[in-house]
C-alpha cells in the first residue's frame, strides 16, 4: 500500500536522515496532495477492508510521523508504485500548474517525489525513479530582502529596555546578526552551547550537523548583559528546580518559539522605522551579503552558515553596484 511506504519513509526521513518536524511535515502533505491525485485519476483500486474486531491499542499506529498521513481510510487501495511512470509525474505536475500553485512550490513537491522514488528503488519496492526525468520548474531568479549596515545599525539600538526581556531581545538581535544563524538553530541553542571567553558558539544545523561558530564583540557583551538577567524569566515557582538548559525563554520560563522571535524582530523593526522589511530568515542574508561586501570568501560565508551546496551560499549573497564598482576599479588593470 501506498499509505504504508510514505510512512516507512517518513520514519526514515525523521530517524536516518535527522529532517526536522517541519521538514518532515511538509514532504507528507506533499506526498499526500500526490496520492490524492492519484486516487481521483484512477490508479487506487478499492478493496473493503474487513475487520470484524476492533485491533487492540497497542497494534494502532501512533507518533509523530503517523500522525503526518491522512488516516482512517473505509478501504484498502490498491495504488500500485511501480505502475507510477514519468507521464503521471508529468500529469501531477500539470495539474498543479492548473490550480496555480507557485513554481517554488511545485518545485518542492516535485523534490519530493525524487526523493520518495529514490527511498522506494532502494528498498526495491519500483525498480526505476519516475521522478528523475521530469524538469523541475524554472523559478525566477528575485534578490533575497536584507537590510543595509545603516538599517542593521537602527534595528539593533531598537530593544532599549533594561529588564531582563529588553537584555533577551537585544541578545537575539545581536547573536543574529552576528553569526547568520537560522531561526531554528537560534531557539535550539542551550547555555552550553555558547563559549564566550573565545567568541565561539555550537551550532546544530540540519541533519544534525554540527558547526562551530564565530561571534564579535558586540554579540558577547549583548548575550553577557541577558544571561546575568535571565534568572529573571523563571517564574518563583519553578526556581529552585533544575535550570532549564533553554538560553533564550519565554516569560513561563521554557524555550522561546520561531513564532515568538519573529514577533520580536518585527516589534523591533516597527520600532526603529523599518516595518516588516524582513523575516528573522532576512538577518541572515544581511549577514551573509555583509560579509561578502566586506571581502569575505564564499567559501568562508557557506561554511559560517552550514551550507552543504555553494549555489546555495550565493543565493543568500547580495552585492549593490557600487561594491562591484570599487571591486572593479581596484582589480580590472586596465581601470
Amino acid at each position: 500500500r501506498m499509505l504504508e511506504q510514505m510512512e516507512a519513509f517518513l520514519s526514515y526521513l525523521q530517524a536516518e536522515r535527522a529532517a526536522s518536524p517541519h521538514t518532515v511535515k511538509n514532504y507528507a502533505s506533499d506526498l499526500q496532495q500526490f496520492r490524492s491525485f492519484l486516487r481521483k485519476n484512477g490508479f487506487a483500486r478499492a478493496k473493503p477492508v474487513v475487520s470484524p474486531v476492533e485491533p487492540c491499542a497497542e497494534s494502532r499506529r501512533s507518533g509523530p510521523v503517523a500522525s503526518e498521513v491522512e488516516r482512517g481510510d473505509a478501504w484498502q487501495e490498491g495504488i500500485d508504485l511501480a505502475e507510477i511512470d514519468v507521464l503521471t509525474v508529468r500529469a501531477f505536475i500539470a495539474d498543479l500548474h492548473a490550480k496555480g500553485i507557485a513554481r517554488s512550490s511545485i518545485a518542492r513537491k516535485l523534490a519530493t517525489l525524487r526523493s520518495f522514488f529514490r527511498y522506494l528503488c532502494r528498498e526495491a519496492v519500483v525498480q526505476a525513479n519516475p521522478a528523475k526525468l521530469v524538469s523541475t520548474p524554472k523559478l525566477p531568479t528575485r534578490l533575497p530582502p536584507h537590510l543595509s549596515v545603516d538599517e542593521v545599525d537602527r534595528l539593533l539600538a531598537a530593544p532599549a529596555g533594561h529588564d531582563a526581556r529588553g537584555a533577551r531581545d537585544r541578545a537575539i538581535l545581536e547573536l543574529f546578526y552576528a553569526s547568520g544563524i537560522r531561526l531554528s538553530e537560534l531557539i535550539g541553542l542551550d547555555v552550553p552551547h555558547l563559549d564566550l571567553r573565545e567568541g565561539l558558539v555550537k551550532v546544530k544545523g540540519k541533519g544534525n550537523r554540527e558547526r562551530i561558530v564565530p561571534i564579535g564583540s558586540k554579540a558577547i557583551a549583548a548575550l553577557r548583559r541577558y544571561l546575568d538577567r535571565r534568572g529573571e524569566l523563571i517564574p518563583a515557582s519553578k526556581r529552585g528546580r533544575l535550570a532549564p538548559q533553554a538560553l533564550f525563554l519565554n516569560r513561563l520560563g521554557g524555550r522561546l518559539s520561531t513564532r515568538s522571535v519573529a514577533r520580536i524582530l518585527l516589534t523591533y523593526l516597527k520600532r526603529s522605522g523599518l516595518g516588516p522589511k524582513i523575516t528573522p530568515h532576512g538577518l541572515r542574508h544581511s549577514y551573509a551579503t555583509h560579509l561578502l561586501e566586506a571581502g569575505a570568501d564564499l567559501r568562508a560565508i557557506q561554511e559560517l552558515l552550514g551550507h552543504s551546496r555553494l549555489s546555495t551560499t550565493q543565493r543568500y549573497t547580495h552585492v549593490n553596484l557600487d561594491h562591484l564598482m570599487a571591486v572593479y576599479d581596484k582589480a580590472h588593470p586596465r581601470a
